[in-house]
């Protein structure tokens, strides 16, 4: 998934040599493999081609990517260290996630633009960060097939929103997202939109979910049956 990433709309992916990068609304080092390389100059002739375009770069190392000191020597080219996360996945095959709906709650796949309004101010603000410029990543892809966006509303107010990622021609499925309000956390809303994906993913006969998870979301992922494959960190450098 990460050497050979699948097409995904308004994105570019590259190769430049042991890399393959992201171009588009987000730009990301999605793989690298520099055992063997000249890791320092592979890191700047990143950076230089980042900076030249004036654009921000998330560089992504998993906790078995080589060299093994991949992050001091990303720390020393000026990349910033995000929160760290646990790459997990679900061996659909198994089982599906399951528990009961928390009482009050619908979960509704988002279909307009007043649902996808719904599930950016929700995400906004359970990850505190303004993330309405995403209408116009998300809102082209409303009718695509590969894409699934979930909000939870509790009467008629939005209180938790995530997404799922639906690759043709892959055998893994992708959770993103997962953000419920501050006064809504703790009731099962989470672990609800995580099964009402896996059955979206098991129904267009994916056999796999991935998720990197935040420390908040792991403890929830493995009592649902997910496996802690291997640390992700995000190391971003700004424009």
């Amino acid at each position: 998934m990460r050497a050979d990433p699948p097409p995904e709309k308004g994105v570019r992916y590259e190769r430049a040599g042991p890399i393959v990068r992201a171009i588009g609304p987000d730009n990301c080092i999605v793989f690298s493999n520099l055992a063997g390389a000249d890791a320092d100059a592979e890191i700047a002739e990143q950076v230089a081609f980042f900076r030249a375009a004036g654009a921000a770069l998330e560089w992504k190392v998993y906790g078995h990517d080589l060299p093994a000191d991949l992050g001091r020597r990303l720390c020393a080219a000026g990349f910033e260290p995000g929160e760290a996360e646990t790459l997990m996945a679900s061996d659909l095959a198994e089982g599906l996630p399951a528990g009961p709906m928390p009482a009050g709650i619908e979960i509704r796949r988002v279909v307009d633009t007043a649902g996808l309004e719904d599930l950016l101010a929700v995400s906004g603000v359970a990850f505190g960060r303004n993330d309405g410029w995403k209408v116009e990543l998300f809102g082209p892809r409303l009718g695509d097939p590969t894409l699934g966006l979930y909000v939870a509303y509790a009467g008629e107010r939005p209180v938790s929103a995530a997404r799922l990622e639906l690759p043709p021609g892959r055998s893994f499925a992708a959770l993103w997202g997962g953000g419920t309000l501050p006064g809504y956390r703790g009731r099962g809303i989470y672990r609800s939109l995580v099964a009402t994906r896996a059955r979206e993913a098991l129904r267009r006969r994916y056999r796999y979910l991935s998720a990197d998870a935040r420390e908040t979301s792991r403890p929830i992922l493995q009592r649902l049956g997910f496996v802690a494959l291997t640390s992700v960190t995000s190391w971003k450098l700004r424009p």
